[in-house]
C-alpha cells in the first residue's frame, strides 16, 4: 500500500507499506470501502518520493557497525565517537517510532549476533526509561554508550552460553564475573576518556542490597545511570530464549525484576520502568476475551491496556487483514499471552506498523 487506508468511518485499516498478499484481502477491503487520507489525493503526481525512515531499518544498521566495533575492538581508536554514531542511530530510531523500536526486541531476533544484538536491546529499554525521567541529555549519551558497550568483556564467551544447554561452569562464573573489570579496560585501550560512561561498564553488575559484583557496593554508591542499565539489562536477558531455557513473557520478565528481585534494584526505578515498558509491550503475542490472537502494536491508555492488532479470528483462521483492537474495552481485553511459536502468526513487521518498520 502507498498509503494509509480509512473505511467510510475514517477508521484506519491498514497502515502505509502494507502488504496485500492475496485477493481476499482485496475483496475484503472493496467491501469495507477504500479511502486514503485528504492531503495524500491533493499531492501532484510530479511530487519526488522520499524514502520514510525506518526504525527497524536503524536498528539493524546500528546492530551491525556495533558488531563490527565491538568485535574488532582491540584495533579500533577514537572508539568514542564511533559509539556516539550508534547511539545516535538509536535514539533517532526510537523518535521514529518508539513502538517500532521496543517490538525489535520480541520480534527481531534474528537480526545478528546475540551478544551485540542484546546491547541494542538494553540500549532501548534505556532510553525509554530515561524518557520517564529528569536527566541530563549528556548523562543519556553516557548510559546508552555504556549500555551498547557493557558486555564487551565477554562477548564471544557470551555467545557461546547462548547456544549452550549446560550448565555454568566454574570458568563461566569467572569470566563473568570478570568482564565488567576487562571490558573497561578494552574500552580505554581502545580510545574511550569518558569515566563516567567507563563507571556505569565497570558497575553495571552492581546491585542495591550490596550482593552484585565485581565490588559489592551498596545502592547508594551506585550511580542511577547504572542502575538504569543493570535493570535494561536484566529484562532483556530474561525475555530472550536460550539454548537451556525458554524465554519468560514481558509480563513476567518484569514480576521478576521489580518484585522478586526487588532487594537488588532501586525500587524509585520501578514506577519510570512500568511506565516505559507496560506490562505488555509492542511485539507481545496476545489472545483476546473474544479469542481473536494478535500483536501488541502501542501503548494503550495504561501500562495494561495496549492497543492490539488481531490477526487470527476465534476459530484460529487467519483474518483477511489487521484489525485493530482496543484492550481497554471489555470484549477486547487481553486475556491471556501467547508463545510465538503457538501463535502461528507469519508477518512482517512492515505489515503492523508500516514504512517505520521497513527493512
Amino acid at each position: 500500500m502507498a498509503w494509509d487506508v480509512y473505511d467510510s468511518a475514517d477508521n484506519l485499516l491498514l497502515r502505509k507499506g502494507f502488504v496485500i498478499q492475496n485477493e481476499l484481502q482485496i475483496e475484503a477491503l472493496v467491501r469495507r470501502g477504500l479511502y486514503v487520507a485528504a492531503d495524500f489525493s491533493l499531492r501532484s503526481n510530479h511530487t519526488p518520493m522520499v524514502e520514510a525512515p525506518s526504525a527497524l531499518r536503524l536498528i539493524n544498521d546500528a546492530n551491525r557497525r556495533l558488531a563490527r566495533l565491538l568485535y574488532n575492538v582491540h584495533n579500533e581508536t577514537d572508539l568514542e565517537t564511533k559509539i556516539a554514531d550508534i547511539v545516535a542511530m538509536i535514539t533517532r530510531a526510537v523518535d521514529v517510532n518508539e513502538n517500532v523500536a521496543l517490538a525489535t526486541i520480541l520480534l527481531n531476533r534474528s537480526a545478528g549476533i546475540y551478544s551485540v544484538r542484546h546491547c541494542i536491546d538494553s540500549a532501548i529499554v534505556c532510553l525509554l526509561i530515561i524518557r520517564e525521567m529528569a536527566i541530563p541529555k549528556q548523562e543519556v549519551a553516557n548510559i546508552l554508550a555504556a549500555a551498547v558497550t557493557m558486555n564487551v568483556g565477554m562477548l564471544r564467551h557470551q555467545e557461546q552460553l547462548q547456544s549452550r544447554a549446560s550448565h555454568l561452569t566454574e570458568e563461566d562464573r569467572t569470566i563473568i564475573r570478570n568482564h565488567p573489570q576487562i571490558g573497561m579496560r578494552l574500552l580505554k585501550q581502545a580510545g574511550v576518556k569518558n569515566e563516567t560512561w567507563l563507571r556505569h561498564v565497570l558497575m553495571h553488575h552492581e546491585c542495591e542490597d550490596g550482593n552484585g559484583y565485581p565490588f559489592g557496593i551498596l545502592g547508594a554508591d551506585i550511580p542511577v545511570g547504572t542502575k538504569i542499565i543493570s535493570i535494561a539489562d536484566r529484562y532483556c536477558a530474561k525475555i530472550s530464549p536460550r539454548a537451556y531455557r525458554k524465554a519468560l513473557f514481558p509480563n513476567a520478565a518484569l514480576r521478576k525484576v521489580l518484585l522478586e528481585e526487588k532487594q537488588t534494584i532501586d525500587q524509585s526505578l520501578a514506577t519510570p520502568v512500568m511506565r516505559a515498558l507496560g506490562i505488555y509491550p509492542p511485539g507481545t503475542f496476545v489472545k483476546l476475551i473474544n479469542g481473536e490472537t494478535g500483536i501488541v502494536t502501542r501503548k494503550g491508555q495504561s501500562t495494561t491496556t495496549p492497543i492490539v492488532h488481531s490477526l487470527i479470528g476465534p476459530r484460529n483462521a487467519a483474518l483477511a487483514f489487521p484489525i485493530q483492537r482496543d484492550t481497554s474495552l471489555p470484549l477486547y481485553a487481553v486475556r491471556d499471552l501467547v508463545c510465538e511459536s503457538k501463535a502461528a502468526i507469519n508477518i512482517s513487521m512492515q505489515q503492523l506498523w508500516g514504512e517505520e518498520a521497513s527493512l
